[in-house]
């Protein structure tokens, strides 16, 4: 059965692991450097820089968040450690590519990473010119995912309407808000199909033919 979104004309993307397949091994990278900067942040060893790494995630929605809090840390500074990421495991994908610019109406990144991760990830695959704008955690305030805030951010910097809005993304916690809001849901990886969540409106394990066979408004 393909997806009905024919009320749809606004699409937000998550970036990292949905726009891009999880096993890329980007996200493995990104781990392992806030790791490093927790070590060199704390002095803690590796085992308990992780441990606290994954506490903070927990707790604050983003390790930057406990980092911030806790320990004093500048934002941007923190953000840098990605800037250099070897994205050669990202793979062009001329399949999505052509899936995304079929899509009517605007098309927005909304990221908990910065805007020039973002950026870089974008040309690296060819999609720059696909998408009207980015809404990075910059723009958000340092807040992330899922507060409520940040999606009202959102909404008022776009002047989004819910009602005909599409939100793509492989965290099934922060497509709970956006559900409340009145976004259609749309989860996306490879546990996606196992989700039970009630709020999730649509789950696919590969975003291409997803996008590709969606039944969309028609072109006035």
């Amino acid at each position: 059965m393909t997806a009905d979104l024919r009320h749809v004309d606004t699409w937000l993307f998550d970036l990292d692991n949905t726009l891009y397949p999880a096993d890329s091994g980007l996200m493995g990278e990104i781990e392992r450097r806030m790791t490093a900067y927790v070590m060199r942040v704390t002095g803690l060893p590796r085992d308990e820089a992780y441990t606290l790494q994954k506490k903070y995630l927990a707790d604050y929605g983003l390790t930057l968040g406990g980092l911030v809090e806790h320990h004093g840390v500048e934002p941007k500074d923190f953000h840098t450690i990605f800037h250099d990421m070897p994205l050669e495991g990202v793979a062009q994908d001329l399949e999505l590519a052509a899936a995304i610019a079929r899509l009517p109406g605007r098309r927005l990144i909304f990221t908990n990473a910065d805007a020039f991760h973002a950026e870089r990830v974008l040309e690296h695959m060819g999609l720059t010119e696909l998408f009207d704008d980015i809404f990075d955690i910059g723009l958000a305030n340092y807040v992330p995912k899922p507060a409520p805030a940040t999606f009202a951010r959102i909404n008022e910097a776009h002047g989004i309407d819910p009602a005909t809005t599409a939100f793509f993304e492989d965290s099934e916690r922060n497509l709970a808000p956006a559900a409340a809001l009145g976004m259609t849901t749309i989860l996306v990886g490879p546990y996606a199909l196992a989700s039970t969540a009630a709020f999730i409106d649509y789950k696919t394990d590969k975003l291409a033919p997803f996008l590709a066979h969606a039944q969309l408004k028609e072109a006035a």
